[in-house]
């Protein structure tokens, strides 16, 4: 994925979420996906597919039990 269109994708999650602190961050020896951030905790990975001349994004968060509220 390009810087610029990194940076739309950017835009969409901080709109979308309404949360300015989400920030994308190149991976490693990887150009078809970025990782998440919100501030400085790691969400998830956004990956580029490329397919018939289209282009879509997909948005890949783990959420971890103990990260959940207690069940009630």
């Amino acid at each position: 994925m390009d810087r610029k269109d990194m940076m739309r994708v950017e835009t969409y999650l901080r709109d979308t979420f309404r949360n300015e602190a989400i920030n994308l961050r190149p991976r490693a020896n990887l150009k078809d996906s970025v990782e998440v951030y919100l501030g400085s905790d790691f969400l998830g990975v956004v990956s580029e597919d490329i397919e018939d001349g289209e282009t879509s994004y997909q948005f890949n968060m783990a959420i971890l039990d103990i990260d959940l509220p207690e069940k009630k």
